[in-house]
């Protein structure tokens, strides 16, 4: 049987790159998505053909969803629980930047709220509700990997004055790993965040130029942006137990942004 991952956010970008590392590993994949559903059809299809490159018949189910939305949480999760038996990985992967980048003076409450309820109370909240189901059902032994990832950002502790509301977000959402690996860890269940950099992605695409002119100038240690594949790969090896005596760490994909170089 095989394990089962659940992606938020996994149409486009660092989700549609974790999901296709999963398949080729031969998870099935619930690939959740908000509005574009074409994306989550293309990446369902991929999904299918690297599972079966590799070797593996997985199942692939698609299901539409928004994390901010208390009831379309609970639908997400319901409907993935009507289709699978057990689920071993939950990736907190979906995530808004501002509509408008605003200076940290002019930036407005509406888009403060928006990205607090869809960066930070969604993924709580799921993670919550994930995290009874996987406590409810008893995995087999060769199934008994269960992990939880949130996908974090570097604004998380860099800080960028032209999208406070950005940073602020994912400075609270990198609290819910801690806070959920002290309380799961009785129950075997890993939490983990990876806090990617710059990822090639459409959120990351009109600041383009900006960030390649910047690792120009020697921004990051590794000299080029990521993609989302790098990412994939980190989830990866959580998912899979490559550390199995760890919880509540953060692995930074950022080509060494993170690192104080003088």
């Amino acid at each position: 049987m095989n394990r089962m991952a659940l992606i938020t956010g996994a149409s486009r970008g660092i989700g549609r790159g974790i999901a296709l590392a999963l398949a080729g590993a031969g998870f099935d994949l619930v690939l959740n998505y908000r509005a574009q559903i074409e994306a989550a059809e293309r990446t369902a299809s991929d999904c299918l053909q690297a599972g079966r490159q590799a070797g593996h018949d997985i199942a692939v189910e698609v299901i539409q969803a928004d994390v901010a939305i208390a009831g379309d949480r609970q639908r997400l999760l319901e409907t993935a629980r009507r289709r699978f038996t057990c689920l071993h990985l939950l990736v907190n992967n979906a995530g808004v930047a501002p509509e408008v980048r605003a200076d940290l003076l002019e930036a407005s409450e509406a888009s403060f709220e928006r990205l607090l309820r869809v960066n930070v109370q969604g993924p709580y909240f799921l993670t919550q509700q994930a995290a009874r189901w996987m406590i409810e059902t008893v995995p087999a032994p060769s199934e008994s990997r269960r992990h939880i990832i949130t996908i974090g950002s570097i604004s998380a502790h860099a800080a960028s004055i032209q999208r406070g509301d950005y940073c602020v977000s994912k400075a609270a959402l990198s609290m819910l790993t801690p806070l959920f690996a002290a309380r799961l860890a009785e129950y075997g269940i890993g939490v983990f965040e990876i806090r990617p950099g710059i990822i090639a992605t459409d959120m990351t695409a009109p600041v383009r130029e900006k960030y390649d002119r910047l690792i120009a100038e020697g921004l990051l240690p590794i000299a080029r942006q990521g993609e989302p594949a790098d990412v994939g790969q980190a989830v990866l090896a959580i998912a899979e137990g490559r550390f199995p005596y760890s919880t509540g760490e953060v692995l930074h994909v950022d080509g060494g942004f993170h690192l104080r170089r003088l």
